[in-house]
């Protein structure tokens, strides 16, 4: 009985360290493969045709508005980091190249356009004239379409910014991990 019990402990340790061995394996060619992925060069699909249609929403309620960025490579987002700091004008972002959304196509800025082309970035101005700041309007209307809004951070409010994280930190976006392009 006690050889029995034994040869089952050896097999069941065999087979236990057959699977951990597979498992890491994958683990780790699943990482390689993570790492590997090229990193967009583009608005993401859906955040490209949410941004579309935020602007046609918006001009339905008499909001014209534009879309100031979208995606942002690694060598934009460093001139933007740079500013303020290295570089003349005031600090504008504190996510440095690989931090901010735009860098993975995920995230869009806005701004109000005026009727002689200007734009504006007046967060209580009432363009359409129905007691609402047209910022706010934007905002809730990019919220409806999917988007999170930068404006409802606690720590930096960040008006202009519409992001879609479809649920993946930056250090996910950062380890390669990629939203799919579909809408579920």
């Amino acid at each position: 009985m006690k050889h029995a019990k034994t040869a089952f402990t050896i097999l069941f340790l065999l087979l236990l360290g057959g699977f951990l061995f597979i498992w890491i394996q994958r683990e780790i060619e699943f990482r390689e493969e993570l790492e590997s992925r090229p990193l967009p060069d583009s608005l993401h699909p859906i955040v490209a045709e949410k941004s579309r249609e935020l602007v046609e929403e918006a001009e339905e309620i008499g909001i014209d508005i534009v879309i100031t960025d979208g995606f942002r490579s690694f060598e934009e987002q460093d001139a933007l980091h740079q500013q303020g700091r290295t570089s003349g004008g005031n600090i504008v972002t504190y996510a440095e190249p690989g931090e901010s959304y735009h860098n993975y196509g995920l995230a869009i800025d806005f701004a109000l356009k005026l009727d002689d082309g200007s734009v504006v970035w007046d967060i209580e101005r009432d363009g359409n004239g129905n007691g609402r700041s047209d910022w706010f309007e934007v905002a809730e209307i990019g919220k409806d379409l999917g988007f999170d809004w930068g404006g409802d951070w606690n720590r930096f409010k960040d008006y202009p910014h519409l992001e879609m994280t479809f649920g993946l930190s930056i250090r996910e976006l950062q380890q390669g991990w990629r939203p799919e392009d579909t809408m579920e």
